[in-house]
């Protein structure tokens, strides 16, 4: 196991795998690093250097959680890994979080270390309103929603959030999904979860795109859950950049778990 050190002592599980370009993928929201496990194993690191990693609170980074974490401080720890391992040309990969990891990266930091950007199935602005439609749960969440699931407890709301990604999961009865999200949550800090979702609905990173200077590459769910599809022409129609949009038919957010074999191919492609 490698481990990148943090302030404070704490430290950040990260795994690197195979040769060439560097390829950093991150996670999302109370997921972990594992999710990529099939995709690198199986077909990625003969292409690429792989680097993987926990974000704070979650996985084997689950207590790395000794400071207040926010998305600033997901980019922060993002930006400390690639100095760390002296990385340049890396193609910077993020799914849900990981995404918004990499937009709040890019606003702080900029693309001095990336080659190009891939984006999978994340919006750069949660909250909906009268002018912006391509939030969460397809343009329904707005800041009321967000102020009333503020007096939930968590179960409730990550029950939501699942259903929301994995519309399957209404079917099963409450005690069986919160036995299985419970389970989940065993490898995740509470408390960092609420911080951090807490963060990515004040975000609006929609003006990551100007300090964009590398390709753009957006993978998406068709016909979708949390996010609409329609989000894929907000990116070609505002990146400054050449832009690439690849579909991930009869997929919900879970795009990656579900397709882990596409997944490969698609970004095996945009390594050559």
């Amino acid at each position: 196991m490698s481990y990148l050190k943090l302030k404070n002592g704490m430290k950040l599980y990260f795994k690197d795998v195979g040769k060439g370009s560097a390829l950093i993928m991150m996670h999302g929201w109370t997921s972990n690093s594992d999710v990529y496990s099939k995709p690198v194993k199986n077909y990625l690191q003969y292409r690429a250097r792989c680097i993987t990693y926990d974000h704070r609170g979650h996985g084997k980074s689950r207590d790395a959680n000794l400071e207040p974490v926010n998305m600033e401080t997901l980019a922060d720890d993002l930006n400390r890994l690639i100095n760390a391992l002296s990385l340049t040309d890396v193609t910077l990969l993020g799914w849900s979080m990981g995404a918004g990891t990499a937009m709040t990266y890019i606003k702080k930091y900029g693309c001095s270390a990336l080659k190009q950007v891939v984006l999978c199935d994340m919006t750069p602005k949660q909250l909906n309103d009268d002018d912006w439609k391509l939030g969460l749960y397809k343009g329904r969440y707005t800041k009321e929603n967000a102020e009333a699931d503020a007096g939930n407890n968590f179960l409730t709301n990550y029950r939501n959030f699942s259903i929301g990604a994995k519309p399957v999961c209404e079917k099963l009865p409450v005690f069986i999904l919160d036995h299985i999200l419970k389970k989940r949550l065993m490898y995740c800090d509470e408390k960092v979860l609420r911080s951090l979702s807490s963060s990515m609905k004040t975000q609006d990173n929609r003006d990551f795109v100007e300090k964009l200077d590398v390709p753009l590459t957006y993978f998406y769910a068709v016909p979708g859950s949390l996010f609409s599809p329609d989000l894929a022409e907000w990116y070609k129609d505002n990146v400054k950049v050449p832009f690439k949009a690849v579909p991930f038919q009869n997929s919900t957010h879970l795009l990656i778990s579900e397709n882990p074999d596409k997944f490969a191919r698609e970004v095996a492609e945009l390594l050559k």
